[in-house]
């Protein structure tokens, strides 16, 4: 996953929703019944861990019980340590009091918990990637640092690894042809990080790994689900006493939900944007272009799908006099550069939500050569009265300028593939005059047009009229 190029906006919950499921997850709310419950007599060791013999008061406390009772106190305890729910009085004597920011669970505001929250989750993601603690014990050497060359882990690969799967479950999570809320089977997600490009047919090696890499995520995702970030399917117990070998050959004939299944929460959509942000990447979230102008909703909007586009323009809409919006979306989608056509398509969707209020905007660009297409379109299809034809000149213009948005908004798909075949049938001269246009993106459109033509003949003449635009242009 590229942090060059912007991911899909994703929707957020409202804060105060996601406030209140970070408050009631399993793990918080644990570490701030530790941070209530430590006082005077309460002792951390040197690294602030609660000592050993305190454990099983808390495990009591948090209603705990079995064999791993005291390794959850022991991680509420850590998590309440990271977050700030308690602090260190005394290092020496290893005395503790609450924390500062223990108040603002109950007190702050939504984003003040969500802060909270976002503290925990990265111990809860950092511990993710460490393998058993039993292991660790059993690979201290005799100088009390662990060999992890003994271990098989790099602890550095293994947290990319980690970030690398979230990343995928984000992304799957976001796109518009994704899941959305819906789970993820856990091999297709451990398919995404071990299968090279382009591989159509997975070696048995490859599905070695696969395997490998599905029980690795399988207990990665049962630690991180009490923090909210998941819900889990966990792969059934019954598939995990197969050998590697079987497992691997049976990917494709079991139902794939007894291999593990993962979604994000809205809570953890939340908590992996704001670490993608922290990373560096573009992620941006639908609503944040509201209050910004026009030309930043037409360029922001340029690479969304067309269900958050829409969602976006909205939210600006609402916050505007129709008119007043019409006519500044209409002076921002002028230009002659490269991204002027693409935001004219977004300012003809976003046109498309506004009523009859707009109307006198449109009417002022009817004889403006890069609007009075788009605006002859507007107005004949609410049916408004006096709308000039368009001239030989414009009509050409336009279809030029339509072909290059669709081109930069969805390459060469098949939706393109269609309006270019219809184009060519519908106007048997059509390259003949295309080439003479005097739009910027002219040869640009007549070359994709041969590339996507699948008569030969035709794909020719296209290509032919590209070389004349370009040789017209000097270009």
């Amino acid at each position: 996953m590229s942090d060059s190029a912007p991911l899909p906006p994703v929707r957020l919950h409202p804060e105060a929703e996601l406030a209140r499921a970070a408050l009631s997850t399993p793990l918080l709310s644990r570490a701030a019944r530790l941070a209530r419950w430590a006082g005077p007599d309460t002792r951390v060791d040197a690294g602030g861990g609660l000592v050993e013999e305190q454990l099983p008061a808390a495990a009591d406390l948090l209603a705990l019980s079995g064999d791993d009772a005291a390794a959850y106190a022991s991680e509420a305890w850590r998590v309440a340590m990271d977050a700030g729910l308690v602090g260190i009085v005394d290092e020496e004597a290893g005395t503790v009091r609450a924390g500062e920011e223990l108040k603002l669970l109950t007190g702050g505001a939504p984003a003040d918990v969500l802060a909270v929250w976002l503290a925990a989750l990265e111990t809860v993601v950092a511990d993710a990637s460490v393998p058993d603690l039993d292991d660790l014990v059993d690979a201290l050497d005799e100088g009390g640092e662990i060999d992890f060359s003994s271990l098989d882990w790099d602890p550095e690969a293994e947290a990319e690894f980690l970030d690398g799967v979230l990343g995928n479950l984000y992304l799957l999570t976001v796109s518009e042809d994704g899941p959305g809320e819906g789970p993820v089977p856990l091999p297709a997600l451990a398919a995404s990080m071990i299968l090279p490009d382009g591989m159509a047919e997975p070696t048995n090696d490859v599905l070695e790994q696969v395997s490998d890499a599905m029980m690795r995520l399988d207990d990665q995702f049962r630690a991180l689900e009490p923090v909210g970030l998941v819900e889990y399917q966990p792969v059934d117990e019954v598939l995990m006493t197969d050998a590697e070998e079987e497992l691997a050959a049976q990917l494709d004939d079991t139902d794939v939900s007894r291999y593990g299944m993962v979604r994000l929460t809205p809570l953890g959509v939340y908590g992996l944007r704001a670490r993608l942000l922290e990373a560096g990447f573009q992620a941006p979230a639908v609503g944040e272009l509201a209050d910004k102008g026009a030309d930043a909703l037409l360029d922001g909007t340029a690479g969304f799908g067309q269900s958050a586009a829409r969602a976006e323009t909205e939210l600006w809409l609402a916050r505007r006099e129709p008119l007043d919006a019409a006519r500044e979306l209409l002076a921002a989608a002028r230009g002659a550069d490269a991204g002027a056509p693409l935001r004219r398509l977004r300012c003809q969707q976003a046109l498309s939500l506004i009523g009859g209020e707009a109307e006198p905007a449109l009417r002022e660009v009817l004889d403006d050569p890069e609007l009075g297409g788009l605006a002859r379109v507007w107005l004949s299809e609410r049916g408004a009265a006096g709308v000039p034809a368009p001239s030989e000149e414009l009509v050409f213009w336009l279809t030029i300028d339509t072909v290059a948005a669709q081109l930069a908004a969805e390459g060469n798909s098949e939706e393109l593939q269609a309006l270019v075949e219809g184009l060519a049938a519908q106007h048997s001269g059509f390259f003949s005059a295309a080439w003479r246009v005097g739009h910027p993106a002219t040869a640009d459109v007549l070359e994709a047009m041969g590339r996507l033509h699948p008569d030969k003949k035709v794909a020719k003449e296209a290509r032919k009229a590209a070389f004349k635009a370009r040789s017209q242009h000097g270009a």
